[in-house]
């Protein structure tokens, strides 16, 4: 996204140089120009909507666009785009005389976040349709050769691939090396899924070189992801080298986008290193999100105050209330209102963190029930079976690595989930320990949603690891009953059992207590009179759980 913005920086600056004079000098704007210029993004947004306000009580249209759209550019850099589309479209109603140099730079600037935000938003059609429009109103080669590569590079995503080779062909006559790289780069790749005889890795690597060159950071992560996208099939650890080099350049330059996407390339990649990776990923995507909906939330609210503000000075003014008195009520009321807000935003703040501390465990319970269990219950599965063939072990990673890949999203249903759930009872049986399912049937699951059966499968999974680690059994047994109402799992064991069983519900038990709940079933667990351990679970059929 940042290589588009370049284009718009470029012709937004051109078209405010040759404006008119009484934007200019308008006091907001000029905090506004200055705030962008030293990077302080949310102040510029601020000061450029209160000259928006003004620009509009002169009848300057030129410059309350510019103003607009100088808001939707920066809604589309924060990741607001919905915002910058708003921003952005409501600029072109002040755009009267599209023939004029300052018009067309800002009918271009416009039309190019338009297409930047859809992109982002995937809506490809949409952005496609922008930067055709933009592109009429381009001035100078160099932006144009800009513009090609933009289109030809969405053609690309659009898999049209012959045309997106001829916009990057035109895009290949640019001077600048920054352009030049980037197009002869996007250029190889079309040939590439267009032919796959096609050998591309000179184009690939002398933009690589040209970016190397000139330290181009953002050019660098393009050419690191495109190369380990190239040999993904090709060469697995050379895909990883590349996906790491694009990892630590994006740190570098401060890049969370380009991380987020070489940190998936790493976690297919380097399995062996999934839960440190998946973590860095989920981390990195979290704060991401969380950033971009702040600034949503900020854009929203300053337009919001704004308005308001406006509003109710225009109310003020018609009325002839603007004396002491009004102007003394006035304070009062934005006090209460900054007051019941502050207050607000507390609260509000408070019921967030509940929701990500809620969310949190409940992220964390899942991550320990299929990635600590699940390589618990494969070492066990091996230690037991030594002669357990490698193609078995990989099936079993890969279905964990599936399951851990979409932790925070509803499955489908399996169907062999039957067959895996007895498979797992019994590789826990040994010649030390001996695990017998008693009285299971495939049927057994019918009329039973695939979510309560997954619960059930990490529950009974976590059962049995806690009995190949603590209880010292030497039998253990699981047994299935069916009838209209219920299904009963009832585990029995003869092994040390749980002291102090009454204290213990304060820690592992009381967590499993309130999982059975979550699913509205219910769990005992008891003394075996004749030494170990007895587990009943009941779980309602047909429920509202179920």
């Amino acid at each position: 996204m940042k290589n588009f913005f370049l284009i718009t920086i470029l012709l937004i600056i051109s078209s405010c140089k040759r404006d008119n004079k009484k934007t200019e000098d308008n006091v907001n704007f000029q905090k506004a120009f200055i705030c962008r210029e030293s990077q302080s993004y949310d102040s510029a947004f601020y000061y450029y909507n209160l000259a928006k306000n003004d620009l509009i009580t002169i009848n300057d249209s030129v410059g309350t666009a510019r103003s607009l759209i100088n808001m939707g550019m920066i809604q589309t850099k924060k990741g607001d785009f919905l915002g910058g589309i708003e921003s952005s479209l409501e600029a072109n109603k002040y755009i009267k005389k599209k023939d004029d140099k300052i018009n067309k730079n800002l009918l271009a600037t416009n039309y190019n976040n338009l297409a930047i935000s859809s992109n982002a938003l995937r809506n490809f059609n949409d952005a496609l349709s922008f930067y055709l429009i933009a592109i009429k109103y381009v001035e100078g080669k160099e932006n144009t050769y800009i513009c090609y590569n933009n289109i030809g590079d969405l053609l690309i995503t659009l898999d049209s691939l012959k045309l997106a080779k001829t916009y990057l062909e035109k895009a290949t006559l640019a001077d600048s090396a920054v352009n030049y790289s980037r197009a002869i780069n996007n250029l190889a790749k079309a040939k590439y899924l267009d032919d796959k005889n096609y050998n591309p890795l000179p184009e690939f690597y002398k933009a690589l070189e040209i970016r190397q060159k000139n330290n181009d950071g953002e050019g660098l992560n393009s050419s690191f992801e495109t190369l380990s996208t190239y040999y993904y099939d090709k060469d697995k650890k050379l895909s990883l080298e590349y996906a790491q080099k694009m990892l630590k350049e994006a740190i570098q330059n401060n890049s969370p986008d380009d991380q987020i996407t070489a940190l998936r390339r790493i976690i297919t990649l380097q399995p062996e290193k999934y839960l440190s990776n998946f973590n860095k990923f989920d981390s990195l995507n979290y704060n991401l999100q969380t950033i971009r909906n702040k600034h949503k939330s900020q854009f929203a609210m300053v337009r919001y105050d704004v308005a308001q503000k406006d509003a109710e000075n225009q109310r003020l003014i018609s009325q002839g209330l603007i004396k002491s008195a009004g102007i003394s009520a006035l304070i009062l009321l934005l006090l209460g209102t900054t007051y019941w807000y502050i207050k607000r935003q507390k609260q509000l703040k408070q019921v967030k963190e509940i929701e990500v501390k809620n969310t949190q465990l409940k992220m964390s319970k899942k991550v320990h029930d299929v990635v600590a269990n699940g390589l618990y219950h494969m070492m066990i599965d091996v230690q037991n079976n030594p002669e357990m063939d490698k193609t078995k072990i990989l099936n079993n990673i890969e279905k964990m690595y599936e399951e851990s890949r979409d932790i925070s999203h509803e499955n489908i249903a399996e169907k062999d989930f039957a067959q895996r759930f007895i498979n797992m009872i019994t590789s826990y049986s040994s010649e030390e320990v001996k695990v017998l399912p008693v009285s299971y049937k495939e049927s057994i699951w019918e009329n039973i949603p695939y979510n309560t059966q997954l619960e059930l499968y990490y529950i009974i999974r976590e059962i049995l690891v806690n009995m190949k680690k603590h209880s010292k059994a030497q039998r253990a047994s699981v047994k299935f009953e069916k009838n209209d109402k219920n299904l009963t799992i009832r585990y029995t064991d003869n092994g040390v059992g749980i002291d102090d069983l009454e204290q213990q519900k304060g820690t592992g038990i009381h967590n499993t207590e309130n999982r059975i709940e979550s699913i509205g079933g219910d769990i005992t667990f008891e003394k075996n009179p004749t030494g170990g351990l007895i587990i009943e679970i009941t779980i309602p059929i047909q429920s509202k759980y179920v």
